[in-house]
């Protein structure tokens, strides 16, 4: 079935019925737990992943990677490196766009970033800023689904559902994958893996009487009763696993409800940030006007990692400027540079950075060249288009080198000249993080071995510490 793991539920359980070995019932129960911590394969750097998504497709020209050219070309054409063939809806003029604000260089490595995210820039020696990304399709639920499942067309295990299967929590009262904000179900679902490791959606709660997790509460009048309730459903789902001779979807199924009544005590605590200090509070922007949103997300995704939860992923959407860029992306900039910054100032002042890798990404970037919708705009109004052919993201955190630049585009930022990193790569990166290597995390689907990263993908070492 799988070729990672050192032995499955079935055989865990033959060994134990034919007298081979000395497996305890504690293996039995593990064996059978989908969820159970496992060991990597190789000696890891990082214990658990926050990836933060910033969804739309953030300006990398505006952010991260300004172009002199550009820069001194603003609003006038330049040459397309576009085929004829190839039309963009609102670009037909092909006006060079310079940044909305300074990008400078920052900390003692010198990283480029914009004057858009001080509080960024002030943890740059912390962070590994890739500027030659790279994927396959402009679109952006396709590229979405790429950048989280290693694919844009069929469904596929999204990337916290294969950490999910390789390493299982840490924590047996939370889930192994958690989703906040998630931009759709295509990019927490695990697809053909065992429906145990599907991630979590969970919304942060503005209101104290709304549920962060949708079902979770508890209908019984007590948790006694609910137990009873509970131990009936398993003990007839059981037998019907019994006389179906072994039903994985089942097997998940009753795993998650008893899963779901553990939540149910835990969750309600784990979501309250009235036990956090005012200095927390402060740092990640709780409660301020335009930072309340991402703050708690990313406060919360703190809270998870650092219950055991491995992959916590929190989505912050809005990044899809076609038009006034210039007025739109500072104000996305205010709402998630304090918060982001802060997660990485809080995970490292608790000693938990050199075990938590963080990454953060779009689906895409966006191009040198204005794009008008109106036709009649000013350049001043003007938006980008989108473009896969070359992006920026960052990573920080365990077995990760700071303070350090790789990638490198060409003078108009469109073409990666050096350091490419297709998605594939990142994944096969963040992977051997894990102490996993992406070629051997497989499952046997349709009579091929699947992976996160396919036939592709090769390790970033350039970018390891």
């Amino acid at each position: 079935m799988h070729s990672f793991h050192h032995f499955s539920r079935r055989q865990a359980l033959c060994s134990a019925a034919c007298g081979f070995g000395s497996l305890a019932l504690a293996d039995i129960a593990k064996a059978m737990n989908p969820l159970a911590p496992r060991a990597p394969g190789a000696p890891a750097k990082a214990s658990r992943v926050i990836f933060l998504f910033m969804a739309g497709g953030p300006s990398q020209h505006d952010l991260f990677d300004p172009k002199d050219f550009i820069r001194k070309r603003h609003g006038q054409p330049i040459d397309s490196p576009l085929r004829p063939e190839v039309t963009q809806v609102g670009t037909e003029k092909f006006l060079a766009l310079g940044e909305v604000a300074p990008v400078r260089p920052r900390g003692k490595s010198g990283m480029m970033i914009s004057d858009l995210m001080p509080h960024l820039a002030s943890v740059a020696d912390d962070i590994c800023l890739l500027r030659g990304m790279n994927a396959d399709n402009p679109q952006h639920a396709s590229a979405t689904n790429q950048f989280h499942t290693g694919v844009f067309t069929e469904v596929r295990p999204s990337m916290g559902s294969w950490i999910s299967y390789g390493l299982g929590t840490e924590n047996s009262n939370l889930p192994s994958f958690v989703t906040i904000h998630a931009p759709g179900v295509r990019t927490y679902n695990s697809s053909f893996l065992p429906a145990a490791h599907q991630g979590t959606p969970l919304t942060v709660p503005l209101d104290p009487n709304s549920l962060p997790i949708e079902n979770l509460r508890n209908a019984s009048k007590s948790e006694s009763l609910q137990r009873q309730r509970l131990d009936l459903t398993a003990r007839l789902n059981r037998r019907l696993v019994g006389e179906l001779e072994g039903d994985r979807e089942m097997e998940g199924m009753i795993q998650n409800m008893e899963l779901a009544f553990r939540m149910q005590t835990t969750t309600p605590g784990l979501v309250d940030l009235s036990g956090e200090s005012r200095a927390t509070l402060e740092l990640y922007g709780v409660n301020g006007k335009e930072t309340d949103k991402h703050a708690r997300a990313c406060l919360l995704a703190r809270k998870l990692s650092e219950s055991g939860v491995r992959f916590v992923q929190v989505t912050m959407d809005g990044w899809d400027h076609h038009g006034d860029i210039a007025g739109n992306i500072p104000r996305l900039c205010r709402q998630t540079d304090q918060p982001v910054a802060a997660l990485l100032k809080d995970l490292k002042q608790r000693g938990l950075l050199d075990e938590t890798l963080v990454i953060w990404s779009g689906e895409f970037g966006r191009t040198p060249w204005s794009q008008d919708l109106s036709g009649t705009a000013p350049i001043s109004k003007h938006g980008r288009e989108h473009q896969p052919e070359s992006f920026c993201a960052w990573m920080a955190g365990a077995g990760i080198r700071p303070g350090f630049t790789h990638g490198e585009t060409d003078h108009q930022g469109y073409s990666v000249v050096a350091g490419k990193v297709h998605i594939h790569d990142l994944h096969a990166t963040m992977l051997h993080l894990l102490g996993i290597d992406h070629t051997r995390l497989t499952w046997r689907h349709l009579g091929r071995d699947f992976r996160l990263t396919d036939v592709h993908g090769s390790v970033v070492r350039e970018v390891l510490a």
